[in-house]
């Protein structure tokens, strides 16, 4: 041994699939007492084959999981009244539990109302202002699924976050900004930054958790990881590369999550688990 630190990894597979075996123990037990399975109805627009993999991928997921799922597809050309409509018909169909539409959707298209008209008991993707706002206030609602599967991870290795400095690099509606909600409703000190950030190096060597989510391989340099950091790499990009030099951070940080193998699985698992918690609201099942 040469003293050079070695960051655990994080384990988000293990976790997922854990938390997905319990889903499909739930999502059994709400189809044998009220004789209906959770449903989740996805939605597409157009054919992006990385949006159709994605699509693909979550419904033989909520298959294993013995939730029924219901697609969509429509036109690439779909305007935002009929997108809007489709969704619309969807949160007023008592079938349909939870509501998933893949994004992104097209520049043409609104997409905040087309998320807006996801009815928010339906939200499990957290998407819509409603849930936002949940996170925000502490009040009950679904997480934006990458953010609520992050949470998990943290739980999962026991990392208390009260009064530590957790820095977000990201700013996204449904990942930066809910995480950074989340991190502050258990205490931790949050700062926001993003690509256009003045001396993020500085910002980030104080980072007691780093959570990277701005969509640029290697953005984060492992030598700004503060020693001892927990560090959350939300990135994926083309090769398996995530937002967060792997390699040079692992030697700094005390937990770090892989790409792949880490937050990915995550986001899945928690989409399913509530997709059949909206299920049992919706259909007055008590645990």
């Amino acid at each position: 041994m040469d003293g050079t630190r070695t960051a655990r990894l994080m384990d988000g597979t293990g976790l997922a699939g854990r938390i997905t075996e319990d889903t499909a123990k739930a999502a059994a037990d709400i189809a044998l007492r009220t004789g209906t399975a959770p449903c989740l109805a996805t939605v597409l627009v157009g054919e992006d084959p990385a949006s159709v993999t994605y699509v693909r991928m979550k419904r033989a997921r909520c298959r294993k999981a013995g939730i029924e799922s219901r697609h969509v597809a429509l036109s690439a050309s779909v305007s935002t009244g009929a997108l809007v409509d489709t969704i619309t018909a969807l949160s007023q169909d008592p079938g349909v539990h939870g509501i998933l539409l893949q994004h992104p959707v097209g520049p043409h298209i609104d997409e905040r109302a087309a998320f807006e008209a996801i009815a928010p008991e339906k939200d499990v993707d957290g998407v819509t202002m409603h849930s936002f706002a949940a996170m925000a206030f502490g009040l009950p609602g679904f997480a934006s699924c990458t953010p609520g599967g992050i949470m998990r991870l943290l739980d999962e290795y026991d990392v208390d976050l009260a009064g530590k400095h957790a820095v977000v690099v990201g700013r996204s509606a449904i990942l930066g900004k809910p995480a950074g909600m989340l991190l502050l409703g258990r205490d931790a000190t949050v700062t926001y930054c993003h690509s256009r950030t003045a001396d993020l190096s500085a910002i980030v060597r104080d980072a007691d958790v780093l959570l990277a989510a701005v969509g640029r391989p290697r953005f984060i340099a492992g030598a700004d990881v503060k020693p001892g950091a927990v560090v959350i790499d939300a990135g994926y990009n083309p090769g398996n590369v995530g937002d967060v030099d792997f390699e040079t951070a692992r030697e700094r940080a005390s937990l770090i999550t892989p790409v792949p193998g880490g937050v990915g699985p995550m986001t899945i698992a928690v989409l399913l688990a509530q997709t059949v918690e909206a299920a049992a609201r919706q259909l007055a099942v008590r645990s």
